[in-house]
């Protein structure tokens, strides 16, 4: 029957004019009815026309099949510069900035003049690292031909210039810009913020004719980016409407800087008024939760996501695989990770990463061998996890072959935090000499965590000498860290050498030091509740 169809179509367009052939060809493509549409352009040559073969070549990269449309490109008896931005968007659309340029440059060698569609589409594909340098000179194109910058190739021109860093041809080209609808101006926001000009990012928003739901989810963002919490709060709490995007933004700005408790707080505001959280949302209150180490929390928002009828993709069950492991509920944390169809490599970290946390290495090993087997490609985070596993479990020469691995067997680059794991691995075992080694040899200076873990180790081991080093390494980097004074004194306390406690009052006093105080913390029940 659809053959039938299709046959008694063609013979109908046969008899008819060239838009009645062009608009059953776009609504074969648009019912996903590719083929059919191919067969009509091929069995009407007489009447198709230009239009027709762009809708074609459109097709095509619609359904990801880019070939067929290069080849059908190659074919083309007349072109239009429809037919250029046409291909130029499919590349930008398959993310091929390469494509996108060959084809501007073919375009330009062809003669046929380029117009805002070109350069919007153009410019849009080049925020890449191997192409924001033709940014400046496709801004020179457009004025050198005398096209006018409406808010498309304003907008493209903006964001190109963000990119770049160039603080002064971002205002430049809003500046160039005639006619401005609310695009623009939340480009201009946009650009402030992440150049870290808050003031001029706010006088902006203030003097804007008109504001949408991006605009102040971008100044929102702006601030938290720029580490004003407090200054994104206020621009929240004045948010006559707000959608589930303002909504999580303001909740991952306090994840993001670990204020954990308001964030589940504002979660719960969210719930009483009336707005419904998406993936994202909820994603980032299992991260809270996971921060917070609050499994009863945690527990209730699990039943919010299975209650709201959300379908349990990859990104959530994997918060839910961190949210456990991280609260110590580990078997759980499995079970979820077994119920993944899919596992990408974030999932895979989690597990490994809380097997590493609950001081089970083996368990953390087998699910790394599961991992690659499964053909994922392990990170420099799944390394860590690794070493941190290692060190956990006293697994010196397993977590030297792991740490050795990372570069031979899989190209990664040890970073600091790797380092950081190993010194800890040598440490806890009294491998003193290896750590202070494994420091000497570092391609770069240790940060303060470095030289905690050494730290810590000599605290462990009762090491006078190296215990000094590691202290006064921390406190060249940074003079007010509390930890250091407990783990000198307990050295010197370890050693007996009561004469040098008097040396340490003064060493610390130098340093600007102040003595870490005691504390605890636990999860009442009663902190927060989360329904729906």
């Amino acid at each position: 029957m659809p053959a039938l169809r299709a046959f008694a179509v063609c013979r109908q367009i046969s008899t008819l004019s060239t838009i009645n052939l062009n608009k059953t060809i776009n609504s074969f493509i648009a019912n996903g009815n590719l083929k059919e549409a191919r067969k009509l352009f091929d069995q009407s040559p007489h009447l198709r026309n230009v239009v027709s073969w762009n809708s074609i070549i459109a097709g095509y990269f619609r359904y990801r099949c880019i070939q067929q449309a290069e080849y059908l490109f190659d074919g083309m008896p007349h072109r239009d510069v429809v037919s250029w931005n046409t291909m130029l968007s499919g590349y930008r659309n398959a993310n091929n900035p390469e494509k996108v340029y060959n084809c501007f440059l073919h375009m330009n060698r062809h003669g046929d003049k380029p117009n805002e569609l070109t350069f919007a589409v153009a410019i849009s594909s080049f925020l890449h690292k191997d192409f924001k340098h033709l940014v400046p000179q496709l801004h020179g194109l457009v004025l050198s031909l005398g096209i006018s910058l409406n808010v498309f190739v304003g907008s493209a021109l903006m964001r190109g210039y963000i990119d770049v860093d160039d603080y002064k041809g971002l205002a430049r080209v809003f500046d160039e810009i005639l006619v401005k609808d609310v695009t623009p101006w939340n480009v201009l926001i946009l650009g402030y913020m992440k150049f870290g000009c808050t003031s001029e990012a706010q006088r902006a928003f203030d003097m804007m004719p008109t504001r949408n739901a991006f605009t102040w989810s971008t100044l929102i963002n702006g601030y938290i980016e720029n580490k004003k919490l407090n200054e994104a709060r206020s621009l929240f709490d004045k948010m006559s409407e707000k959608d589930v995007v303002s909504w999580t933004a303001m909740i991952r700005g306090y994840v993001q800087y670990g204020d954990f408790m308001e964030a589940l707080k504002l979660f719960k505001v969210m719930l009483s008024s009336g707005a419904r959280p998406n993936h994202f949302t909820f994603s980032t209150v299992l991260d809270a939760c996971a921060g917070n180490s609050a499994v009863l929390v945690g527990n209730q928002v699990h039943a919010c996501i299975l209650k709201s009828g959300f379908p349990l993709d990859v990104v959530l069950l994997t918060s839910l695989v961190d949210m456990y492991a991280k609260c110590g509920v580990i078997d759980i944390a499995f079970c979820i990770f077994e119920s993944i169809p899919e596992r990408n490599l974030v999932a895979w970290n989690s597990i490994i990463g809380g097997y590493a946390r609950h001081g089970l290495p083996e368990r953390a090993m087998q699910e790394f061998e599961r991992m690659v087997k499964s053909g994922i490609r392990p990170d420099e985070i799944t390394f860590i996890n690794l070493v941190y596993a290692c060190g956990h479990g006293g697994l010196v020469e397993e977590g030297e072959r792991i740490f050795n691995s990372m570069v031979t067997d899989y190209g990664l680059k040890a970073e600091m935090e790797h380092y950081a794991c190993m010194v800890d691995l040598y440490g806890k075992a009294g491998l003193l000499e290896k750590a202070e080694k494994l420091i000497e040899g570092m391609p770069f200076k240790p940060d303060v965590v470095v030289w905690g873990a050494l730290l810590g180790a000599c605290g462990l081991h009762s090491c006078l000498e190296l215990g000094e080093i590691a202290a006064n390494g921390i406190y060249t980097l940074e003079n007010d860290h509390p930890a250091v004074y407990s783990v000198l004194s307990k050295i010197y306390g370890d050693k007996g050498v009561d004469s040098d406690i008097t040396g340490l009052e003064k060493l610390m006093k130098n340093w600007r030091a102040r003595k870490q105080k005691a504390g605890s913390w636990i999860e009442s029940p009663s902190s927060i509740s989360i329904t729906v």
